[in-house]
């Protein structure tokens, strides 16, 4: 089978310390962490960066250092830069583009997020999309809804998002999508309809979080987890560490008899530049 892809999401815009001790918010906390999870079977880095308080942002010195550090001690580890709506406001989400790391994340849509609107107007989805094909990032669409899966089926038909599309279904976020079976059996055929050459992965957020990665890798696509998404192991235990997540990610990649990719096969299937 395909081998799969595990991407760890080692930050976010909102986990703590209060919440884990284990979030790793600064630099070198991040390199570390991340360094971990790559000896566990992660290909993909998906990067937040944090102020001294801990507080999101999208300061592009911040991800210059994060990028620097992961490259010397990861050489061929896929850095993916998030876009996201936390940590920045307008095109001061994109500011760090420039520094064309290999892959960002790109929300094509607005949905409901726990406390607020996640807001992502098409002006600055157009934007955000030029930017990265200025750059020469390949964008994960982050796919909160199905209109989104729909959205980037436009884009890639009509030349904003070029090339192989990647989606990234995301579930269990409160007020979007929910981690149900069917939307994401629905989700995945949607997909191989209106982009049959397509990749995709799934994320699941909190508890879903497992459940997720279980579904995509048994349904053959690639996947995500790591302390932005679930600060816990279970009910009870927080989670170690991202590298513990990808540990377990990658032992249900060999209970459903997929592979690991490593970053070069990573690189290959999603059409990435050699590192």
């Amino acid at each position: 089978m395909t081998p799969c892809i595990l991407c760890v999401a080692i930050t976010g815009s909102v986990p703590t310390k209060a919440a884990n001790p284990a979030v790793p918010i600064s630099i070198s906390e991040q390199i570390e962490s991340t360094h971990a999870a790559y000896e566990a079977g992660a290909s993909i880095c998906h990067a937040h960066v944090r102020n001294d308080d801990e507080t999101p942002t999208s300061d592009p010195e911040k991800f210059a250092a994060l990028q620097e550090g992961i490259k010397a001690h990861c050489p061929d580890m896929i850095m993916q830069f998030s876009t996201g709506g936390r940590s920045g406001a307008g095109e001061e989400r994109g500011g760090m583009l420039s520094l064309r790391p290999d892959m960002a994340s790109l929300s094509v849509g607005s949905n409901n997020f726990p406390t607020r609107v996640y807001e992502n107007p098409p002006q600055l989805v157009d934007w955000l999309a030029s930017e990265m094909v200025k750059y020469e990032v390949k964008p994960e669409i982050e796919a909160f809804d199905l209109s989104h899966i729909h959205k980037a089926a436009e884009m890639n038909r009509d030349g904003r998002i070029p090339g192989q599309l990647y989606i990234q279904f995301v579930m269990g976020v409160k007020n979007a999508m929910p981690a149900d079976k069917e939307a994401f059996d629905f989700y995945v055929k949607t997909l191989k309809r209106l982009v049959p050459d397509a990749q995709w992965c799934a994320a699941g957020i909190g508890p879903n979080q497992i459940v997720l990665n279980e579904w995509a890798i048994a349904a053959g696509g690639h996947t995500r987890t790591g302390l932005e998404d679930n600060v816990r192991w279970d009910k009870n235990t927080l989670a170690p560490s991202n590298a513990a997540l990808i540990q377990r990610a990658a032992d249900l990649c060999e209970k459903y008899e997929r592979p690991v990719a490593t970053p070069s096969q990573a690189r290959e299937i999603l059409g990435l530049r050699t590192a």
